[in-house]
């Protein structure tokens, strides 16, 4: 799936040894760095010809009102879009005033690499200029994790074959609202504002004026621009200051404007004697704090790095990422790709929320400003498993950026007619921001995913404190919506009207993955609040009060969860997605051509919603999650009916595909859909990797490790292990984290051994295929395999079961177009 001459194998790097200009885009997002508050894009330090000059900050956006064309009472009103902030990454080089311009330069030597050890981006290029001078260009760049206000970027440019002038040219650039001398719109915004076909996974465009400018100044080699989003009254400073180091002589001008900052440094280069310009720059947001005091909070930062220094920073930058891969790294034995895109991954996500602290994971991470920085149900299902299980405290902070939101929820909720809180499809200040809600408001199932996120953060860390003082408070909330949602038809509870995961069906009822687990929120809810009664009187009343909790409520959340109507459809033997589901033809994803992919971006909508076919796979995913309350023998026949009809669309579906099929026994499947979700940014899958990472699709990669290959489970609190390692790896290796104890698991094909490490925690119970054991600290389980469980051929053909009125579903593809 990769040029492997322009990207080798290494276990340690993305590395590139070759410049392409023709998938700029994918490459800016692959090798973009951040640390979950602030992320840039690998765009060059050049400053010119990019997709997409992206620096961008989790939480900092505007708002724009939405114009439907035609409105309706509750929907959405206020759009919100991440702001691109101003661009500090730019360091032009000209020798004898000459510009380095990668596309038209003569490069002899090239590598850029993504180090997963510091998350360092880094290059190296030997240029000869026109006039027959070699230049050695070695970059570097580092967004902290340390501090997550700070990054730095350095430039080291040696003239190698003889004396010439130099000049280095630093800049921060507004780009939101202007552009730089060059001129011309980056290629995602002529993308964005020309398709044919609208793409709804790309970002917005404002066409009104974001940032305005307050306080700049510029005082040696420090600068500074400050401004006001127009709409959403946020504030942004950012304030950069420059070293340069150098045995040459040389010289330094500024120039300081509303949106943009210079500080130009002027080398007379003696032959091989290096320049060094290293940049320091720290951004800070609020959503009320005036710019002035945040460029005094910019001006701290940046002194400390100074004081510091590179290496000190660089140091606690390995510090960190030693512990982050000691506590989360998973081996793949003898297959270094697959474990250079699995490192890749794992550090994808890490840079997407080790410290998000306060806000969530967007679903482009900050690599893009694909999905226009919105945070989706992504967080809870695919992310929030890896954080759990190796960063428990990111982990917690993503359940309190949706606490946080718990007011707007609740308005959203009374808007809608319900009680209790409604959590919002897609947004970034809390408020719904989608405007289609077919596809989105209507995917209410985003309640119990958060509820279920939360029920298993708890389990893994026993965290009862958290649960107690605002777990709880989601669980009650998002329970009082299903109540009044759903309603009771003789003694069974249903829910109309909603969407499920698989966006291509929309607004049915009693669709599968909800009600299931609208009846896990329920029943979690239910139980959690008689536990806090049981165990915390006090609390419990503190919790009553704050909440207005009625006598008799957690009973009647138990009774609809009890009751909760659950499809199956006794002929076909399975489960159908919804009550109409099995009603519908079917269309024929095989004969559909690739030309023709994804659906929603050449057919209308209606004619995909009359259709079985899948977006993603629905109830795959459900009997994944709720593994405990379905049978093997149910998981198989669904499985068997649903992957035929799914198209994998969404860069989520290859995630629940590949674990399902490891348990049921399409190992070769199972292989496949795995290293789909590996490489769908690495190898641009999906076609829109430019607009950023797919943070879900990394995710979902460990959970495709852990809990397909490594048949790792945790039901009900009790941890499992029902491995279903593939034929040609030797071994899989993981560590997790379970109440505070790391354990490191390794399956091989005749056993599996789990240690446990010393200090932080105490022994861990857990199972194997059934049988029970625990692991004290310092000690090692061995346990026989068998063998590594049931394996089928091939994969699954399509079905066409007789519906109950004995006829059968036609196999189509309905005309495009094009075609008519």
């Amino acid at each position: 799936m990769i040029d492997r001459e322009r990207f080798p194998v290494d276990p340690w790097r993305l590395v590139e040894t070759r410049f392409d200009a023709s998938d700029l885009g994918v490459t800016e997002t692959n090798f973009a760095i951040g640390n979950g508050y602030l992320g840039m894009r690998a765009d060059y330090p050049e400053g010119r010809h990019a997709h997409e000059h992206g620096t961008f900050i989790n939480g900092f956006h505007e708002t724009w009102p939405i114009r439907h064309a035609e409105n309706a009472y509750g929907f959405a009103e206020v759009g919100q879009t991440i702001v691109n902030v101003p661009d500090a990454k730019i360091m032009r080089v000209y020798v004898d005033d000459e510009p380095m311009s990668i596309d038209i330069a003569e490069i002899t030597e090239y590598e850029r690499s993504l180090d997963f050890r510091d998350a360092t981006q880094n290059r190296r290029i030997r240029w000869v200029t026109p006039s027959g001078k070699e230049v050695l260009l070695e970059s570097r760049r580092l967004v902290s994790f340390d501090d997550r206000h700070l990054a730095v970027l350095q430039m080291r440019v040696t003239v190698l074959n003889a004396d010439a002038p130099v000049v280095v040219n630093c800049q921060i650039i507004n780009r939101q609202d202007g552009e730089d001398v060059y001129g011309g719109r980056p290629a995602a915004a002529h993308a964005a504002g020309t398709a044919e076909v609208a793409d709804p996974r790309k970002s917005e465009q404002i066409p009104d004026r974001v940032l305005i400018p307050h306080e700049h100044w510029q005082d040696g080699a420090r600068a500074t621009l400050s401004y006001r989003t127009a709409s959403s009254g946020m504030t942004l400073a950012v304030v950069a200051d420059h070293i340069v180091d150098t045995e040459n002589e040389h010289e330094s001008r500024g120039l300081i404007e509303p949106d943009m900052a210079k500080n130009v440094f002027r080398i007379n280069a003696k032959a091989g004697v290096p320049i060094t310009v290293t940049k320091f720059v720290a951004y800070h947001t609020s959503r009320g704090v005036p710019a002035a005091e945040l460029i005094d909070r910019g001006r701290r930062t940046i002194d400390r790095a100074l004081a510091a220094g590179l290496d000190s920073i660089l140091e606690r930058q390995r510090a960190w990422l030693d512990a982050f891969w000691g506590r989360s790294d998973v081996k793949i034995a003898g297959h270094d790709d697959l474990q250079q895109a699995t490192r890749w991954c794992l550090l994808q996500v890490a840079m997407a929320s080790a410290r998000a602290d306060g806000w969530g994971v967007p679903a482009k991470g900050m690599t893009g400003s694909g999905y226009s920085g919105h945070y989706f149900w992504d967080t809870e299902i695919y992310v929030m498993p890896f954080l759990d299980y190796t960063s428990p405290w990111w982990a917690r902070n993503a359940l309190r950026a949706r606490s946080a939101m718990l007011p707007a929820a609740r308005r959203r909720a009374a808007q809608v007619s319900e009680a209790g809180a409604l959590i919002p499809w897609r947004t970034i200040n809390g408020e719904e921001a989608s405007a289609y809600y077919a596809a989105g408001t209507a995917q209410y199932h985003i309640n119990a995913d958060v509820a279920y996120a939360l029920v298993k953060y708890v389990r893994a860390t026993g965290d009862e404190e958290f649960m107690a003082n605002e777990g709880v408070d989601l669980l009650v909330e998002t329970a009082r919506l299903w109540e009044t949602l759903g309603f009771w038809r003789d003694e069974t509870f249903h829910i109309h009207g909603v969407t499920g995961p698989d966006e291509y069906t929309t607004v049915v009822n009693d669709n599968l993955f909800t009600n299931a687990m609208a009846r896990f929120n329920l029943r979690a809810a239910a139980y959690v609040v008689r536990q806090i009664a049981h165990r915390a009187p006090d609390r419990y009343r503190a919790m009553a009060d704050r909440l207005s909790l009625e006598d008799g409520e957690a009973e009647r959340w138990e009774a609809a969860g009890r009751a909760m109507h659950i499809p199956f459809h006794e002929e076909a033997g399975i489960h159908p997605q919804d009550a109409l589901f099995l009603e519908r033809e079917i269309w024929d994803i095989e004969h559909t051509p690739a030309s023709k992919r994804p659906l929603l971006l050449h057919f209308h909508p209606l004619v995909i919603y009359r259709f079985q076919v899948l977006k993603q796979a629905d109830i795959v995913l459900a009997e994944f999650l709720l593994s405990a309350e379905f049978t093997e023998s149910e998981k198989l026949a669904d499985f068997e009916y649903y992957d035929p009809l799914t198209t994998g669309d969404s860069t989520l579906s290859g995630v629940a595909q590949s674990v399902m099929a490891a348990e049921v026994g399409y190992q070769d499947l199972a292989r496949e859909y795995f290293e789909h979700s590996l490489y769908v940014d690495l190898a641009n899958l999906h076609g829109n990797s430019s607009d950023g990472v797919h943070i879900a699709a990394a995710g979902g990669a460990w959970m495709s490790l852990v809990c397909g290959f490594g048949g790792m489970r945790d039901a009900g609190g009790e941890l499992s292990f029902d491995p279903r390692l593939p034929e040609d790896w030797p071994e899989l290796s993981f560590p997790l984290t379970w109440h505070g104890t790391t354990i490191d698991v390794a399956v091989r094909h005749d056993e599996i051994a789990v240690a446990a490490r010393m200090g932080g925690g105490s022994g861990v119970p857990f199972s194997v295929r059934g049988m029970r054991y625990e692991v004290a600290p310092g000690e090692k389980v061995v346990v026989p395999l068998a063998d590594q469980g049931p394996v089928r051929p091939g994969k699954p053909a399509l079905r066409r079961p007789r519906r109950d009125d004995g006829s059968r579903p036609n196999a189509i593809v309905p005309p495009a177009v094009d075609e008519l």
